[in-house]
């Protein structure tokens, strides 16, 4: 199982003579039995990349509250509705740094089973093209889903899930208690009204 640890990274020590670089890193948590465990190994693989931290779950509670108001309001089904808010504010799906895309026949029943998904997260676009099989096909955009998010990212579409709700006439008072302003302004820069 692999180490995960959070910390700063120090000056490199380098070797003149070698040209080696030794990375220093000063972990937050006990690293200790993680270094007793490995420090016999020949080769290791480190990734390192910049801390964000973890959006809490009341963010994501928040978030299907705001989804079930908003889905109320303008007369779709939760699924729908956080698909659309995903489309407008979510975060593609990347690999490789590249995006992933997938086509799909351009039919009204595989429009509404992309727009009513739960396991997966497509966004339509406007690329449309005619197959060898004379089939129309529409190809779509995966996206991460909502759990995957981080603070910064569950902020921004935490952000647009609330500009909708007042387009649609949800009022501040509906969108969020006094508490639940000063939680999403604290822990996410997001400010309402």
């Amino acid at each position: 199982m692999p180490h995960v640890f959070t910390g700063k990274l120090k000056e490199p020590i380098i070797d003149y003579l070698t040209g080696n670089l030794t990375i220093l890193f000063e972990p937050s948590e006990d690293f200790r039995h993680a270094y007793e465990e490995l420090k016999d190994c020949d080769k290791l693989r480190l990734e390192i990349k910049k801390y964000r931290r973890k959006r809490s779950l009341d963010a994501n509670a928040y978030y299907w509250v705001l989804i079930t108001k908003l889905a109320k309001v303008i007369g779709l089904s939760n699924p729908e509705t956080h698909n659309m808010v995903l489309w407008r504010y979510g975060q593609p799906e990347i690999f490789e740094g590249k995006g992933v895309y997938m086509t799909i026949p351009d039919t009204e029943g595989a429009d509404r089973k992309v727009r009513n998904a739960t396991d997966y997260h497509l966004q339509p676009t406007s690329q449309v093209r005619a197959g060898k099989d004379g089939i129309i096909y529409r190809t779509y955009r995966l996206l991460r889903g909502s759990h995957t998010y981080n603070t910064e990212e569950m902020a921004r579409l935490i952000d647009g899930l609330i500009t909708l709700c007042k387009d649609a006439g949800i009022s501040d008072s509906e969108i969020a208690t006094p508490d639940e302003r000063r939680i999403l302004k604290e822990r996410y820069g997001v400010e309402i009204g």
